[in-house]
């Protein structure tokens, strides 16, 4: 009988960022793109407690040590005329997996966006993720695939400025 590992949720503290900057290179490399993880932990420190927050990370631990974590930010939809939660990433250890910690940031978010009256929680996964295609199905959320996603960034943000 395996012995049954318990976690626990919290909101990150600046004492994290190096946590922060380890999952979230962790998941560029789960995700082949880990040559694009250039943040720093002074970016991050900027981006989750600078003078007007635009990020918030939610961790969650194990034995007192970090496991996974869930970094969102605020939309809006001009439809509802409401925010809502943009989960940016979503990250658990492989050897952590199954413990239900990934469906406890989903609660815990979804907590938070009927708390505030924020209409909805959007979040993007590469197709070819079917684990966690499967599971997002679980919690009842719906592909969007008429949509595609567009992105100007590098030197085309740069071209299009000038």
């Amino acid at each position: 009988m395996s012995e049954e590992r318990r976690f626990t949720l919290r909101d990150a503290t600046p004492a994290d960022l190096p946590e922060v900057v380890r999952l979230v290179r962790e998941l560029a490399d789960y995700e082949r793109m880990l040559d694009e993880a250039v943040g720093t932990e002074e970016d991050f420190r900027a981006l989750l407690f600078g003078e007007k927050p635009l990020l918030h990370a939610v961790l969650a631990e194990v034995d007192g040590r970090v496991v996974g974590q869930a970094l969102w930010f605020n939309n809006v939809s001009t439809f509802t005329g409401k925010p809502g939660i943009y989960l940016e990433d979503i990250f658990v250890e492989p050897g952590h997996r199954g413990l239900g910690i990934g469906g406890a940031f989903f609660r815990h978010l979804a907590r938070r966006a009927v708390a505030e009256g924020w209409t909805r929680m959007d979040w993007q996964v590469l197709d070819w993720n079917e684990p966690s295609i499967g599971f997002y199905r679980g919690l009842g959320a719906e592909t969007k695939g008429e949509w595609v996603g567009q992105r100007l960034s590098g030197q085309a943000l740069k071209d299009l400025a000038a």
